[in-house]
């Protein structure tokens, strides 16, 4: 039997962006998304009930400022104390897994979705999807690009600014175009002096 286009984007595959059920499904996403920000801040059981309906998983004390914006949501996997600031983006074609006490700041932008380069099939709008995995007490920086396949470790801090393009361990702060590791922190997350 044939895999759907659902199927081919969960595994990697390249796929058809425009399929109706995953038209559908960014549709879906989308009204909840733009439900958020109608909410009032206060009303935090209201936010978390629909954050934890628009995610795959939700764990405990998750707040999500106005602006945020997906493309399917059931991709996106939070864990305990999970903070987005203003006009996060996550966009989910494959699945985004955030550990624990993990904070985006304003305009963080985590990418599982590219497109191919050959220009008939990019045209075609055909997507490919890769995942992405941020580990426990990571801070990602205001405006920071995480881009499809990428994994970071637990205890990093990205900078703002920075475009993550390769994966990087625990215990490090990363920053710049692309980004390289420019201080190593402890277990407690304090910067561990350099050597002289």
């Amino acid at each position: 039997m044939a895999k759907t286009e659902f199927q081919k984007m969960m595994d990697e595959e390249l796929y058809d962006v425009n399929d109706e059920k995953l038209v559908a499904d960014r549709f879906a996403a989308r009204d909840l998304y733009e439900e958020l920000d109608t909410i009032p801040f206060r009303e935090k059981d209201r936010v978390t009930a629909l954050v934890t309906k628009l995610f795959g998983s939700v764990g405990k004390n998750v707040e999500i400022r106005p602006r945020f914006a997906c493309d399917y949501g059931y991709n996106i996997h939070v864990g305990d104390n999970f903070f987005a600031n203003f006009d996060c983006i996550l966009l989910d074609t494959c699945e985004i897994n955030i550990g624990n006490n993990v904070l985006l700041a304003p305009k963080v932008q985590i990418y599982t979705a590219g497109h191919p380069y050959n220009l008939e099939a990019r045209t075609s709008w055909l997507g490919y999807g890769k995942p992405v995995t941020i580990g426990n007490n990571c801070w990602i920086g205001g405006n920071a690009v995480i881009v499809p396949g990428v994994t970071i470790g637990n205890n990093v801090i990205v900078g703002g600014g920075a475009v993550v393009t390769k994966s990087f361990g625990d215990n490090v702060v990363i920053a710049g175009n692309p980004a390289r590791i420019v201080k190593h922190l402890d277990a407690e997350g304090n910067v561990i002096p350099e050597k002289k």
